[in-house]
């Protein structure tokens, strides 16, 4: 990908708990490293947890943005890794539903901060509700993070199919994350594929396709990074999670 109009990237899935904040996190870092200007905006606001990943203790959120407390340049911090976040405060209950202003306020700010970014990562919620939806509305692309277990891949192909008729999405990219052992990454896509080609694509006016941005291996380093709260890129980088990371922001800028 050439340098020029800011890049957003939705990351989603269709579970919770398949490693989604901790792949945004740590792919931020890895663009970082190869000369990205990255912004991970934590568009989960009902259960933001991005400053628990990166260990940040934020005194400025969207929240103090949105209801007008404070201006969208105080709340756009750096994080360790080398990029810039803009953090969500949790609990945020009057967020967990799109309303019209919430809405509005979301475009206004992603509209704003895109142009000083290369990248822009859209962390968001898990599953389908309206707030996840209109997040993925915003991005170029999306980016949905399964792990092989089957109640994983039943809830990416249930977001995909929801994107690909409410959104009209064509192109989905996939990581795969948790992967037992080399290869299973294009089994994955590959059952998925199949699924959506028999239920999905012949009720559209052309077909899914669902593209493999590449696989993470099981890593028992990325439970250690989390229980730590710290960036695996920065301080376990030769780990095989770390390199497969490194691997997806390549193919990332390259594509």
């Amino acid at each position: 990908m050439s340098n020029g109009a800011p890049h957003i990237t939705a990351i989603t899935s269709g579970k919770g708990g398949v490693g989604k904040t901790f792949i945004a996190a740590n792919l931020a870092a890895a663009l970082a490293r190869q000369g990205r200007r990255v912004l991970v905006l934590d568009a989960d606001l009902g259960l933001a947890n991005l400053d628990v990943v990166l260990n940040l203790f934020p005194k400025i959120t969207l929240h103090d943005v949105f209801s007008g407390k404070a201006v969208l340049a105080d709340a756009i911090l750096p994080a360790p890794g080398g990029f810039h976040v803009l953090l969500a405060g949790s609990g945020m209950v009057e967020y967990s539903r799109m309303t019209p202003e919430v809405r509005e306020q979301l475009q206004k700010v992603i509209d704003e901060v895109a142009p000083k970014f290369d990248h822009v990562l859209l962390d968001t919620g898990a599953g389908i509700s309206d707030v996840v939806l209109y997040t993925v509305s915003l991005a170029h692309e999306v980016l949905i993070v399964a792990t092989p277990e089957p109640t994983s891949l039943t809830d990416a192909y249930a977001t995909i199919k929801v994107l690909a008729t409410t959104q009209g999405r064509r192109v989905v990219q996939l990581v795969v994350n948790q992967a037992r052992r080399p290869g299973e990454g294009r089994t994955v896509r590959q059952q998925l594929q199949q699924v959506i080609d028999r239920y999905v694509s012949p009720t559209l006016d052309s077909p899914v396709r669902l593209d493999l941005l590449g696989e993470l291996p099981s890593d028992p380093a990325v439970r250690e990074a989390v229980i730590k709260r710290q960036l695996l890129l920065e301080h376990m980088p030769g780990t095989p999670a770390a390199m497969g990371l490194v691997a997806l922001a390549t193919k990332m800028i390259d594509g």
